[in-house]
């Protein structure tokens, strides 16, 4: 496994950043204590959108853990991001049903048109493509969501068509 280097944020950029400041009252709220550790991580992203370098860093020296500890906790776990999202989001089922009905096809169909892979955003920015085990929509198989919106009966064309035109915005 890759060793990751974070780079330490000057005190500078911190008491710029209000979003710091929130992040210091989670912390302060738990007492500093390490084992509040996906508490404080969990807060940092929704507050930063992703967990950058500088947070993570940030985070080891408030609950006084080690760096390498704190990356391996947020890349552990899978609903944290290191990256930022993007600005649209398309989530593939991968259930029982949607499986059944060839929803791999559909992530099939995304790789060779757009090499774009599940736990990827496109270099742009506009598309993170994500999937999921199951999302409860059966019935619909093979389903996805498309920003929110769960849209059954998808075919390689229509999800490629979906992704196709969020590129083309």
């Amino acid at each position: 496994m890759a060793t990751k280097t974070l780079e330490k944020p000057t005190s500078q950029q911190q008491e710029k950043d209000k979003r710091f400041k929130i992040l210091d009252v989670v912390i302060k709220k738990n007492h500093c204590r390490q084992d509040a550790l996906i508490e404080v991580l969990h807060k940092a992203q929704s507050t930063f959108g992703y967990l950058e370098d500088d947070v993570l860093l940030y985070i080891a020296r408030q609950l006084k853990l080690p760096p390498s500890e704190v990356f391996g906790v947020a890349t552990f776990y899978h609903l944290f991001s290191l990256k930022p999202a993007g600005a649209h989001s398309c989530v593939i089922c991968l259930g029982t049903a949607c499986y059944v009905k060839d929803s791999p096809r559909l992530l099939e169909e995304l790789a060779v048109s757009f090499n774009l892979h599940p736990g990827e955003t496109t270099p742009d920015g506009k598309v993170s493509l994500m999937t999921a085990r199951c999302i409860g929509a059966c019935g619909l198989a093979p389903a996805a969501i498309f920003d929110g919106k769960v849209c059954g009966k998808q075919t390689p064309e229509s999800v490629r068509t979906q992704v196709q035109n969020w590129l083309e915005e």
